[in-house]
């Protein structure tokens, strides 16, 4: 029993001795090591080693700063700073340089990278004195953070959240592979993906390589006012944090905007390059289908500080359906026509705490073909006004036979309201002239402009006492060649749609 004891003091000496001449040796390997790595100094605020099971090394507070040059130029934080980290090694490894370890494990830290200004006054080519005295195979990564500065005064730090990262094969100077889950705020939705990081650039580490495939599951696009839907995507990317080229596509069945609540599903292959440092995102171009209209636009998310994005496109519907836009946009169930859309207009999306719909605006121009009402008294009416231009008043009854039409137009949408400043509509017999506007909610329709026939006004009435008594008006109405010019107005609402002529012109 004594020698029992005995032997267990010696052990619990001897357990002392190592802990008291292993803390300053791993603490040293550990600084030394980072310091090297990052070519920085590094500070850390605690260290602590256990032998009851190997080596049990952890430490709180660890602090790399970037190159004293570009904290001269105002870095004020840490390069990179971790909350808590951990490791196990063998006992064997405090006499074997450089010592191996499996796993880190790390919480809390965050990466700041200083804007490219500051970075530029980093030294080139010059080397910390030191040696790599610690190997790590792998290093996981709990609820971390990236920020990338900038000293735009219109611009705000980027910030990424990371729930977990496990980066493998963490050498000094090769690629660190690594699976990472971030957290995307808006629209809110975990972004997974695996890849390539580094080598880090020391010098510059906005400029250090990344590569990766993503996956973005169940976004909820309701976190952005005045959208709705479940997007995914999947892609790849790859080039420097502060120019990363992004190829993608993305799957909404659902989506909407709340001027109508309609659900129509969006399909986009995209090609975009991201800058890293100020979230701007240059989309070149992205190919969509919206219900099964297909077209491109192309432009920039533009990052303004304290504002949230402006959001400039160029976008063009080659062969589109006007249904499928007019079900996005508008409340007007089932949509006010059909036909086949050709449109080439310019986007914006000003930054705001607004709903979408409020920011939106659109300039362009748009030729439609192939146009149906709906409405089958809006479409009687035309049906009757194409008959009664081609001088067959007679047959203008509801119920007539559909006409071919189509319709040229030159718009502005803002606030929620469509103003066209050109909209010419023909069909057999007859050019209507307008210009007005129409709100999305289809509240209110006010277009006035002039409608031209081939036929007279005397031949436009069925009746022959009526014919006869609007000859000598004839000549009034008649101008520029055409049987007759006559001044429209069409005023309502969606409801109640109202046809007539502008007595006031």
């Amino acid at each position: 029993m004594i020698s029992l004891l005995i032997a267990v003091i010696v052990l619990a000496v001897i357990g002392e001795i190592v802990v008291h001449r292993a803390m300053p040796i791993l603490k040293g390997r550990v600084i030394e090591t980072l310091s090297t790595r990052f070519n920085s100094r590094v500070e850390m605020d605690g260290f602590s080693v256990s032998v009851l099971k190997g080596l049990e090394v952890s430490g709180d507070g660890l602090r790399i700063y970037p190159q004293d040059e570009v904290v001269a130029a105002g870095a004020k934080d840490a390069l990179i700073s971790l909350g808590h980290f951990s490791f196990h090694a063998s006992l064997s490894g405090l006499f074997v340089k450089p010592m191996h370890v499996g796993t880190v494990h790390v919480a809390g830290m965050a990466i700041h990278i200083p804007p490219r200004e500051m970075r530029q006054q980093a030294p080139k080519g010059q080397r910390h004195l030191g040696k790599i005295k610690i190997l790590v195979d792998e290093i996981v990564f709990d609820d971390s953070k990236l920020i990338i500065g900038t000293i735009k005064p219109d611009k705000e730090p980027k910030e990424f959240e990371m729930s977990r990262i496990v980066m493998r094969n963490v050498g000094p100077d090769a690629p660190w592979r690594y699976d990472a889950t971030l957290v995307n705020a808006i629209p809110k939705g975990d972004i997974h993906a695996t890849g390539t990081f580094g080598p880090w650039n020391n010098e510059s580490p906005g400029d250090s390589t990344v590569t990766g495939r993503y996956t973005f599951d169940h976004a909820d696009l309701n976190t952005i006012k005045g959208i709705g839907g479940m997007l995914s995507s999947v892609g790849e990317f790859g080039g420097q944090l502060n120019r990363i080229v992004v190829d993608g596509t993305t799957e909404t069945p659902n989506f909407s905007l709340d001027t109508a609540n309609h659900p129509v599903p969006l399909h986009t292959k995209f090609h975009a390059i991201v800058d890293g440092t100020s979230g701007d995102t240059y989309l070149q171009p992205v190919e969509a289908r919206l219900g099964r209209s297909e077209f491109t636009c192309s432009g920039a998310v533009v990052n303004v500080k304290g504002k949230g994005h402006i959001i400039d496109l160029d976008v063009n519907v080659p062969a589109g359906r006007i249904q499928d836009f007019l079900q996005l946009a508008v409340k007007t169930t089932p949509v006010v026509m059909t036909g086949r859309l050709q449109m080439k207009t310019k986007l914006h999306i000003r930054p705001g705490p607004e709903s979408v719909a409020k920011k939106i605006g659109l300039k362009g121009g748009f030729v439609l073909e192939q146009i149906h009402f709906s409405n089958p008294e809006i479409e009687d009416k035309v049906d009757m006004l194409s008959l009664r231009a081609q001088g067959d008043p007679k047959a203008a009854k509801p119920g007539a036979e559909d006409v071919p039409s189509e319709m040229v137009g030159e718009f502005v949408m803002d606030a929620g309201r469509l103003s066209f400043s050109k909209l010419n509509y023909s069909l057999p017999g007859a050019d209507v002239m307008l210009a007005g506007e129409y709100t999305l909610d289809g509240e209110r329709f006010e277009f006035a402009g002039k409608v031209r026939t081939k036929a007279k006004v005397s031949q436009m009435v069925a009746s022959r006492w009526k014919s006869i008594l609007l000859k000598p008006v004839d000549p009034f109405f008649k101008k520029d060649g055409a049987g007759a010019v006559i001044p429209v107005k069409v005023s309502g609402t969606k409801s109640a749609p109202k046809f007539g002529l502008d007595l006031h012109h």
